[in-house]
């Protein structure tokens, strides 16, 4: 097994902090994984901050966006359903 680190963050308006997500992974599902990033042009944060995103939001689960301050918006506080995402995400 191979420890990877993946350092999340998302630069979008709300979420301004950064925190760090270790996991230990095949190394040979770490590779294949890599390349399938690379071939499609995204980093492998990219896919997990996505994944991380879309599995709150499947389940429901509200969060407030590390940065905003101490007023709680509840529309910013809930994952907003969107179209398609761009390779930044």
């Amino acid at each position: 097994m191979h420890e990877i680190f993946i350092q999340l963050s998302y630069r979008g308006a709300m979420e301004l902090k950064t925190a760090r997500l270790t996991l230990l992974i095949d190394p040979n599902k770490k590779a294949a994984f890599e390349r399938l990033c690379a071939q499609q042009d995204l980093t492998p944060s990219q896919v997990v901050r996505r994944l991380i995103r879309d599995y709150l939001a499947h389940h429901g689960a509200t969060y407030q966006p590390s940065g905003a301050g101490d007023e709680v918006d509840e529309a910013a506080a809930r994952p907003a359903k969107r179209g398609p995402r761009s390779p930044q995400d």
